[in-house]
């Protein structure tokens, strides 16, 4: 028996099996055993594979892994899996560090915009769940209703982000659906709140999340600050805000008129688990709660929601006249809110950075494989033969592809690959400006329209997926893609057609 000088424990024989069997265990934590072992499996032959398959079906296959571990983002936040998969990739040198390091200094800006505007926005919240709660309880029309809960989500999609957007939808929800379950549960004895009126209320919130988080989607594409992906594009067309909007313009307005006529058609017709309008009972629990926040208010929370307003105003101008870079304009209303709302304590600051440094965290490992495409130059030839496609049939097919791989996987991993490609294309001579900037267009609609089919698409999506929302008004994933799917054929149809 020998006495570890590190752990002062005895070391028997049985000792390594159990270290082999907790390390199993704590590999990935509580993700499915079999997406584990597929993970375990991977890793352990690439090596292998390497040597008999050759580096261009081996880099397939990290594709094809790496799409894996998005669509298991619901099990696996994909840092973690995605991250092990990216650092198979450097060990087998299919890729450089100096590779990553370039990628990720060329996409700068949509790293300082997903660390410094989403960091504002988090103390933007305030006023927008002062806007968005009078909408709930004022609009007794359930059509006009989620017309405007879309139209806002769309219009603050277009200047914020889609992820904060959402985020403050969730918030809300989660607020007034708190409320009135209290109400629920201390008036069961005898009073009018029944168990079936807070199913009704659950699929009124479900409906009006779902249109909300298309409502993102739709005002997401249209501007180069909508999605993240929207400025890595505008960054390679060197386009200004404006430029962006007009550039996208002759697709991104058909579709988000489709998107809202849809919303209106879906309420009319109550399919797909739309229609459910808002029982009186529970909009009176409901207006009294505002009632009572509103008599709640200070002057000093009065004077906070001003300063926000304020700085909502400033945002867009800034971002209007593109005064600095996205990010820049982040971090400068960031100190204004915060200056001026009297938050100063770096423990109050630090949670602001939380909502958006996962991400950052993941759109890093996202350039690892960014750069294994690009030395193995495995997208080429797929480029090359959409491009030896007649001109005029370009954009739809690209628009096709876009979505497709979108929907699957993650709409800034797609945008972010072929837009490099065809960047290259446009470099070396074989297309002109004005067929890039055709192509340009088809890639941004692709990335952002059709990917609403699925969560994976749709960072917002997903990230309503895994709220706290979502369990309590049972919105899963099947219901998710099937609220969407009308959504999902009319975006798709339109924006192919726009091209």
């Amino acid at each position: 028996m020998v006495t570890s000088a590190l752990l002062g424990e005895p070391t028997t024989k049985d000792t390594y099996p159990a270290m082999l069997s907790i390390a199993y265990k704590e590999f990935l934590g509580d993700s499915p055993l079999w997406f584990k072992n597929i993970i375990i499996a991977f890793l352990l032959i690439c090596w292998p594979l390497k040597l008999i398959a050759g580096t261009t079906i081996l880099g397939w296959l990290f594709i094809a892994m790496f799409i894996l571990t998005l669509a298991m983002a619901l099990k696996c936040y994909p840092l973690q899996s995605g991250g092990v998969v990216a650092l198979a990739i450097l060990a087998l040198g299919l890729t450089t560090p100096d590779t990553v390091w370039y990628e990720i200094q060329q996409n700068l800006p949509v790293i300082a915009l997903l660390i410094f505007m989403v960091s504002f926005i988090y103390f933007m919240k305030p006023l927008l769940s002062f806007i968005f709660a009078r909408i709930i309880v004022g609009i007794q029309n359930k059509v006009a209703l989620s017309l405007l809960f879309s139209f806002m989500a769309a219009f603050l999609s277009a200047f914020l982000d889609a992820l904060t957007v959402t985020a403050v939808l969730i918030a809300v929800f989660v607020a007034l659906y708190g409320v009135y379950e209290r109400v629920v549960t201390s008036q069961s004895e005898g009073g009018d709140l029944s168990e079936e009126s807070l199913e009704g209320f659950r699929t009124f919130i479900r409906s009006l999340v779902m249109h909300g988080a298309v409502g993102t989607a739709l005002g997401g594409v249209t501007t180069m600050v909508g999605e993240p992906q929207n400025l890595l594009i505008a960054e390679k067309m060197d386009w200004e805000f404006l430029e962006f909007v007009y550039a996208m313009s002759h697709v991104t307005i058909p579709a988000v008129i489709a998107g809202f006529i849809t919303c209106v058609a879906l309420e009319l017709v109550g399919w797909f688990g739309y229609g459910a309008k808002l029982d009186n009972s529970v909009r009176d629990v409901l207006r009294d709660y505002v009632a009572e926040e509103d008599a709640k208010r200070t002057p000093r929370d009065v004077y906070g929601l001003w300063v926000q307003g304020i700085c909502g105003v400033l945002l867009i101008i800034g971002l209007g006249m593109h005064i600095m870079e996205v990010g820049l304009i982040g971090l400068s209303l960031l100190v204004v809110v915060t200056a001026f709302t009297g938050i100063n304590e770096e423990h109050s600051i630090g949670h602001a950075f939380e909502e958006s440094l996962p991400f950052v965290s993941l759109l890093c490992i996202f350039f690892v494989v960014v750069g294994m495409i690009h030395d193995l130059h495995l997208f080429s030839p797929v480029i090359a033969y959409v491009l030896t496609m007649p001109m005029e049939i370009q954009p739809g097919a690209f628009f096709l592809a876009n979505g497709v791989l979108s929907a699957i996987s993650d709409n800034v991993f797609v945008a972010t690959v072929y837009i490099n490609e065809v960047k290259a294309a446009f470099d070396a001579g074989d297309i002109t400006r004005e067929h890039l900037e055709m192509l340009a267009v088809s890639i941004n609609t692709g990335t952002n329209l059709p990917s609403v089919a699925t969560p994976n698409g749709q960072a917002a999506f997903l990230f309503l997926l895994t709220s706290a929302l979502a369990p309590v008004i049972k919105l899963g994933y099947g219901r998710m893609v099937f609220m969407a799917l009308p959504y999902t054929v009319v975006l798709t149809v339109v924006g192919f057609i726009f091209q």
